[in-house]
């Protein structure tokens, strides 16, 4: 049985090397621009940056994709289609997209070209994956995060195409390829200038009594108490009055998901590939996930029967998670 790949995000070459160094067996990354979900200021990539980033994975025998993970508008499109062809002279393992069209464009223009869905397509069910790869010839989907194991279990029995799941890291309520809270504030989409509350229109405000106070675009989305922790600032985990004037969390929690309870479920399930979240956290961040998520896989193909969370697994999560708390999502139930 071919063992379940760790997959491992980098926003940087110290982050991409860190990854491949933990364990990971691939790591995901994109260019600096809005081709890519995670465009954050001072993240991301140059074209000699991911020369340089896959070559060092190549060494290593590991494997780099590229993401290509947002959504052309009109007259867009070349910029996303040149992308494609960079990320296939750069001789990437995988190209991840999300964009029918641009699939499409990979497809007819880089038949020989190994091709996985993004989560940001949102694709569920088998017919929809099944349709991507009889006609774009997609390899692996990225699943959002809104199946039960018993639902991926009856999705694998009815496509051969390879699934990977998310694993470790941040948590969001919406679909993935279908948020657009953000862009209410600031005009900013997600899907297709490719971050969530880009950094530009965050705002951090200490108050004389220690608190702090964070806004997106003067919207301001919590204020913090002296010592009190907070996720990245985004409208979905902000903190709101109510009508009994209590700040609440009116949308979500600031959770962290963490499979590892249920990770030989998922791989007896026919999971291929486990993600973890995070491109556009640290390299210290991403080389604890990398080596919990490494270690708990090659524990459970050693010996599935013998399979536990240890003690070091889980401080190493709760000491480097961002969220208050840590769930499964949907994986048991919705």
């Amino acid at each position: 049985m071919k063992k379940a790949e760790v997959i491992a995000p980098a926003g940087n070459l110290a982050s991409l090397k860190a990854a491949i160094d933990a364990g990971a067996d691939a790591v995901y990354l994109g260019f600096n621009d809005s081709t890519n979900a995670r465009n954050f200021e001072g993240l991301n990539f140059t074209l000699l940056d991911i020369e340089e980033g896959i070559k060092y994975a190549h060494r290593k025998g590991k494997k780099a994709f590229i993401a290509l993970n947002t959504f052309p508008q009109t007259d867009t499109y070349v910029k996303w289609n040149n992308a494609v062809d960079d990320a296939f002279a750069l001789n990437a393992d995988a190209i991840i997209i999300a964009n029918i069209g641009v699939l499409k464009y990979a497809a007819q223009r880089h038949p020989e070209a190994n091709l996985h869905l993004s989560t940001q397509a949102s694709s569920s069910n088998h017919l929809s994956i099944n349709f991507y790869k009889k006609h774009f010839g997609v390899k692996r989907v990225v699943l959002p995060r809104v199946l039960t194991i018993d639902e991926i279990r009856d999705l694998k029995r009815a496509t051969d195409v390879e699934i990977e799941v998310f694993a470790l890291g941040g948590l969001c309520i919406n679909i993935e390829g279908r948020c657009y809270l953000s862009s209410f504030i600031t005009g900013s989409s997600t899907n297709t200038d490719g971050a969530c509350s880009p950094s530009r229109f965050v705002r951090f405000t200490s108050g004389d009594d220690g608190s702090l106070s964070i806004e997106l675009n003067n919207v301001l989305l919590n204020k913090l108490a002296r010592g009190e922790n907070s996720a990245y600032p985004t409208c979905c985990k902000g903190r709101y009055l109510n009508s009994d004037g209590k700040a609440v969390y009116a949308f979500e929690d600031p959770e962290s998901l963490n499979i590892l309870e249920v990770l030989p479920d998922l791989i007896e399930a026919g999971v291929t590939a486990f993600k973890i979240e995070g491109r556009q956290r640290t390299k210290a961040y991403v080389s604890a996930m990398t080596g919990v998520l490494r270690n708990a896989i090659d524990a459970y193909y050693k010996n599935p029967a013998a399979y536990v969370v240890t003690p070091e697994w889980k401080a190493k999560t709760v000491a480097t998670f961002e969220g208050m708390q840590q769930t499964l999502g949907s994986y048991l139930a919705k």
